[in-house]
């Protein structure tokens, strides 16, 4: 059995500066799903003024949208509450028809902020996995001064 270090790749795709609250889309960067039947992204909302609809979709493309657009992946779009501040939701997609994804958050009040989204690449037809995030994993560490 896999450990979830050699079994999940991990991405961000928005950086938390991106995030600054305003009233415009944020598009994130393409994630690859090449080795991988799945992939979870995370959403982590900030403040979230009442009064507007923040949402927020996938969409996907076969080559990154150099010939074939980014087009929208149906049933994706999911609403986010305006008492949904400080926390996360997420978007789950399993086996993609298309090999590159987006997350597009559309925000609805100029107040509106998100701190960031990653993507968790998982299902690999090969483990363990290269990462691309920096990071120690610990293996039945003992008590102690860090």
């Amino acid at each position: 059995m896999a450990r979830l270090f050699e079994a999940v790749k991990t991405q961000l795709c928005v950086t938390p500066t991106a995030g600054a609250a305003g009233q415009t889309t944020i598009t994130s960067s393409a994630v690859d799903t090449t080795g991988f039947d799945a992939v979870r992204f995370l959403v982590v909302v900030g403040a979230i003024t009442t009064g507007g609809v923040q949402s927020f979709k996938l969409q996907q493309s076969d080559d990154d949208g150099a010939g074939d657009s980014y087009g929208d992946i149906v049933g994706t779009s999911q609403t986010i509450a305006d008492d949904a501040d400080d926390t996360h939701v997420y978007s789950d997609i399993f086996r993609p028809q298309k090999r590159y994804l987006k997350v597009v958050i559309s925000r609805a009040t100029q107040n509106a902020t998100f701190g960031g989204v990653i993507a968790e690449l998982y299902e690999p037809r090969t483990v363990p996995v290269t990462q691309t995030a920096s990071g120690e994993t610990y293996i039945s560490p003992a008590e102690g001064t860090a």
